[in-house]
């Protein structure tokens, strides 16, 4: 028996590290200025490398009023093309847009288990950059942006907003393969604006339309309501779980 015990918990422990491996300290990248120019750039940055200033306890900020866009898309596994015109998506005037995506890339096996496509992702946060800058003409920065296989999650706010963002971070947990690989699951963004924190979950969950088959989507929600952390970080009030978010 524990022989048999052993044999299921072997690949799942190779798997889990090969997963971990692949997303690293939970990294993302976001626009940081250049110095050579007034232009942004996506770069990769590590968790809480960002500075955050601390809250004054005794202001009390007033109520301010935001749109949100929030779309998802599954993309079949299909690259965009250059002539993709994402202005259509993108036809209504907010502060915060966040773009969900899966299937970025075909879910075959040198995807799930090697390295990331970086260059798919940059392509769709270019388009976005486009769209938004065609469509809203207003100046847009992106403060996450985080890939897992095939799943892409990209959060874009108004330029003016960008210093009150703080303590941006992501969770990611792979429900795929052996329950742990990344070809299904989720990728998790938190972070706080002015004094409200934000949680948005981009989710790739069990396909098949048989009877039966939403049992596996339902249980691919709880492993992702359950097994989702975000770091305390420099803020210990700030929300460790999804549902703990305002």
């Amino acid at each position: 028996m524990a022989g048999k015990h052993g044999e299921v918990m072997w690949p799942r422990l190779v798997a889990n590290k090969i997963l971990k491996k692949r997303l690293g300290s939970n990294n993302f990248v976001a626009d940081i200025p250049s110095n050579n120019n007034n232009s942004e750039a996506l770069l990769e940055i590590p968790l809480f490398a960002q500075s955050s200033s601390v809250p004054n306890a005794f202001y009390k900020p007033p109520t301010q009023n935001y749109k949100v866009f929030v779309s998802t898309w599954n993309v079949g596994g299909v690259a965009p093309n250059d002539d993709l015109d994402m202005e259509d998506l993108v036809d209504i005037s907010c502060d915060i847009y966040v773009f969900g995506f899966q299937e970025i890339v075909p879910l075959k096996a040198s995807n799930v288990f090697g390295s990331e496509n970086r260059k798919i992702c940059s392509k769709w946060n270019s388009m976005i950059r486009e769209a938004l800058k065609k469509k809203v003409k207003q100046n847009f920065k992106c403060i996450i942006s985080k890939q897992m296989v095939g799943i892409m999650i990209s959060i874009w706010v108004r330029s003016d907003l960008h210093p009150f963002i703080r303590s941006p971070s992501v969770s990611c947990i792979g429900c795929g393969i052996m329950s742990c690989l990344g070809n299904k699951g989720s990728v998790s963004v938190r972070f706080r604006l002015h004094e409200t924190s934000f949680c948005f979950v981009c989710t790739h969950l069990a396909s098949g339309g048989k009877e039966g088959d939403e049992k596996n989507r339902n249980q691919n929600v709880s492993d992702i309501l359950c097994r989702t952390t975000f770091p305390k970080g420099p803020s210990l009030d700030l929300p460790k779980k999804i549902l703990q978010h305002e």
